[in-house]
């Protein structure tokens, strides 16, 4: 089903150079922040400096205007590096013959050998150029450093490849649908009625004024049954994943800042909105103030996709341990819930959701098998519940910097009719290739090779997003001759007894 348009970061030969610079983090040092402690990546370099226009054209392909110049500086970088290892080897030679002049010019017992005085420089001489030429070596191999680190900065900017399924541009391809289109019985009150926030009003299930007092804009309160179908979603969600293979991983929601980044999730996006929500430390710079380092910046994680990423950081599996799928819910925190307006009033955007996720590490030939059982997990949830969904090859404008390919299914909202035609995304997928595990050196032992090592690809899929799931439900489940709303009946046996949603009588 995908032929990807390039092998992503797949290449015989691979440069792996240090990255010790602490600049705060942006989007174009993207990993220069990591602590001692942090991953080492290892970025295939040379294949970068080898097709710099490539690198260049999937920039643009992805809207990445400012890295679309990164593989031309890398280049440029790279021979002003050769040519630092140029001087400091004609340095090191000078160095060495200095050494052996000083060698001859003694005998072992330490006396002067004759032939010493025919020398035209005296010892002293020699030792005073030597600690020159030392100094100067030294000055060199700063520079080389200094290169090194912005060369990797640069080099871990870049996007992933795009496969030739994805639409290049920012319009994706629609590839089919999931249930049929609800023809609701046209009535009066539909506007109002068909909208999830009204409903949680009216039916005591959302409490967005309280949760503005408490947290502010973008958050709230789920009650009644609204809570109940939290937890009712996430059993059934986690249920169909496990029926289809995943095991079960229950994540934490705060990770290092540089493992955020390592998986491609950064503070600020493209137009430098903020992204991440990052833990305030209690001393500022890089060490307390008894001189030792301070602990590496946290961040809450936007989605699980984070540490089950980095659950295999720093380790090689066995070929035979994959694919190795898992599952999990957590709580999720996004601060880029958008601007306020009719279109992302209520679930639909919001800075804290819990969200079922699936994720997987396979071998290069069997990420299409691993991204076809999370669609198929994907399916079935939002088909059991009910709801007319559309699935949508996601275009190069839209995919993340590890993303190189991406699918994503919308569900139709009756509110959102004048945004979008009512349609509104409640689960996405994604295949990584090794954009990941390069960066978290997370490495695989070839069956084929008793000490040959690689990275395997990663691809991850969400299962379920609670928020909009619920909004979703709430509005097409609402039964305007009843005056109620019908629950799924595959959460019923979570939501105990109860089948239906009714208005509370009056106090």
């Amino acid at each position: 089903m995908i032929a990807p348009r390039i092998i992503a970061w797949h290449h015989p030969t691979t440069t792996s150079l240090r990255c010790t610079a602490r600049r705060s983090f942006n989007s174009t040092t993207a990993l220069c922040n990591r602590p001692s402690i942090g991953p080492k990546p290892s970025l295939n370099i040379k294949h970068i400096r080898e097709n710099p226009d490539l690198y260049s054209q999937t920039c643009v392909e992805r809207n990445y205007i400012r890295q679309q110049l990164y593989p031309q500086t890398i280049v440029r970088l790279f021979e002003e590096w050769k040519e630092l290892q140029r001087n400091a080897r004609t340095l090191r030679q000078k160095n060495n013959d200095i050494r052996t002049k000083l060698s001859h010019a003694k005998t072992f017992s330490g006396i002067e050998a004759p032939e010493a005085s025919a020398e035209p420089h005296n010892e002293a001489d020699l030792l005073q150029e030597a600690k020159q030429l030392k100094s100067d070596i030294g000055k060199v191999e700063s520079q080389e450093d200094v290169l090194n680190e912005r060369i990797e900065s640069l080099a871990i900017g870049l996007p992933n490849f795009t496969s030739e399924e994805t639409p290049i541009g920012a319009e994706p391809r629609v590839l089919g649908y999931i249930n049929e289109h609800p023809n609701f019985a046209a009535s009066s009150h539909d506007h109002t009625w068909r909208n999830h926030v009204h409903i949680g009003k009216e039916f005591d299930l959302l409490d967005f004024a309280s949760a503005g007092t408490t947290t502010g804009w973008g958050w709230y309160y789920l009650k009644n049954e609204a809570a109940l179908l939290e937890q009712a979603l996430i059993q059934y969600a986690m249920s169909v994943a496990m029926r289809h293979g995943f095991s079960t991983v229950s994540p934490p929601s705060i990770v290092y800042t540089h493992i955020a980044n390592a998986c491609g999730f950064h503070p600020r996006d493209q137009g430098g909105e903020q992204q991440t929500y990052a833990i305030a430390q209690k001393e500022d710079g890089h060490t307390t103030s008894r001189g030792e380092e301070r602990s590496p910046e946290k961040t809450l994680a936007g989605t699980a996709e984070i540490p089950f990423a980095s659950m295999k950081a720093n380790t090689t599996m066995t070929e035979h341990e994959l694919p190795l799928r898992i599952v999990g819910a957590s709580r999720c925190y996004r601060a880029e819930a958008g601007a306020r307006g009719a279109e992302t009033k209520g679930l639909y955007r919001v800075h804290e959701f819990t969200k079922v996720e699936m994720f997987a590490w396979t071998m290069k030939d069997k990420e299409q098998a691993a991204f076809n059982a999370m669609f198929a997990v994907q399916r079935e949830i939002l088909q059991n519940l009910s709801l007319h969904c559309r699935i949508l090859e996601m275009p190069s404008a839209d995919l993340g910097a590890s993303a190189t390919r991406k699918l994503d299914i919308e569900a139709f909202f009756p509110s959102r009719r004048e945004k979008n035609d009512g349609w509104g995304e409640v689960t996405s997928a994604s295949i990584c290739t090794d954009y990941q595990t390069r960066r978290l050196n997370t490495r695989v032992k070839m069956s084929s090779s008793s000490s040959k090592t690689g990275f395997p690809s990663t691809v991850n899929g969400t299962a379920l997003a609670v928020p909009r799931v619920l909004a979703a439900l709430l509005e097409n489940g609402w039964n305007e001759r009843e005056k109620r709303i019908e629950i799924p009946t595959v959460l019923h046996q979570w939501m105990h007894g109860t089948t239906y949603i009714q208005k509370k009588p009056a106090t």
